[in-house]
């Protein structure tokens, strides 16, 4: 407890007064549990009045490996079906009222699978998520982690769940495919089965922090299947409906209205677009605007700026092909 005010790592104090409260009430304490509650709940109140929080940076082995980055969005500034939405609200419910829970004997869910095409939110979302709790989104760079020499990839994963296990925080394994293929894929090797099933036994462990574990993939059928009951929440991205064209698009132009514009051409040239490729498109024509000093965007300039975007995934694509 005093490493973590010795570190700024605030949360972290935060956490383990939430645990020796949650002790406290199994012991019949409730109303010295109540008071380390509304003590801790107090702090918070304080550091959230507008002055950002100063997360800590890894150290030491883990510097090359992880990857801090400072939320910069909450759930609300992500466009996500409504389906998504709920479940994502029930993770957040669980994560900030964990000692609640712990109380009972149970623990928040705190491991999560995203699926879907590239550019449909998913690590907008984890991001977002890290924002809305107020915890440091950490990255796992999957090209410092992964090695060809024997043992060495399974001695870093260790590593990163010890740190999750330190540090409360939302941890992204990015292209997690990468991490959790299949082990019986033709191509596979010795050695990332043995990453795969260390990290399976990693996943299993218990964490008092209860950091949350993210791992997003474009591709989810190169997963193995035992990963599956290993997460808490599986979730999958889809490409934007019309509804959500019309948000993103709304969103993006910021500060400018969208008001004017005209859907009915709009949602057709945003078609099977992502949503990434739709908000670039969006800020493209918003930045045009602010450079040209003119004060309003027109349909035929976001189409223009929509059309590109579908030529370069074309481009993409026919490069791919050949």
């Amino acid at each position: 407890m005093l490493r973590s005010r010795a570190d700024d790592d605030d949360e972290q104090f935060y956490s383990i007064a939430l645990q020796i409260a949650a002790s406290e009430a199994r012991q019949g304490h409730r109303s010295t549990a109540e008071e380390l509650r509304s003590a801790v709940e107090k702090a918070r109140s304080r550091s959230q009045s507008g002055v950002p929080i100063q997360f800590a940076q890894p150290r030491g082995d883990l510097e090359s490996i992880i990857e801090f980055r400072e939320p910069r969005y909450v759930l609300k500034d992500v466009v996500l079906n409504s389906r998504i939405c709920e479940r994502l609200d029930d993770l957040v419910r669980q994560q900030a009222r964990r000692d609640w829970l712990r109380e009972h004997g149970k623990a928040p869910s705190r491991r999560a699978l995203f699926l879907g095409p590239p550019g449909s939110g998913k690590t907008m979302t984890a991001e977002a998520l890290a924002g809305q709790l107020r915890l440091p989104l950490f990255v796992i760079r999957l090209e410092a982690l992964i090695t060809r020499y024997m043992g060495e990839t399974a001695a870093k994963l260790r590593l990163v769940f010890d740190e999750t296990a330190k540090r409360r925080g939302i941890y992204l394994f990015d292209e997690f495919d990468a991490v959790g293929g299949r082990r019986s894929a033709t191509n596979d090797v010795a050695e990332m089965r043995r990453v795969l099933n260390s990290f399976l036994q990693y996943m299993e462990e218990e964490s008092a922090t209860d950091s949350l574990v993210v791992g997003a993939t474009n591709h989810p059928e190169l997963l193995d299947k035992a990963l599956l009951r290993r997460f808490d929440l599986v979730l999958t991205f889809d490409m934007p409906s019309e509804e959500d064209i019309k948000r993103i698009v709304t969103i993006g132009l910021r500060p400018f209205k969208a008001g004017r514009l005209a859907w009915t051409k709009v949602v057709p040239a945003a078609a099977d677009l992502s949503q990434a490729e739709i908000a670039k498109a969006a800020e493209d024509a918003v930045k045009a605007a602010i450079l040209d000093e003119r004060k309003s965007i027109t349909t035929d300039q976001l189409l223009r700026r929509l059309h590109e975007r579908r030529e370069m995934q074309e481009a993409f694509s026919n490069t791919k092909a050949t």
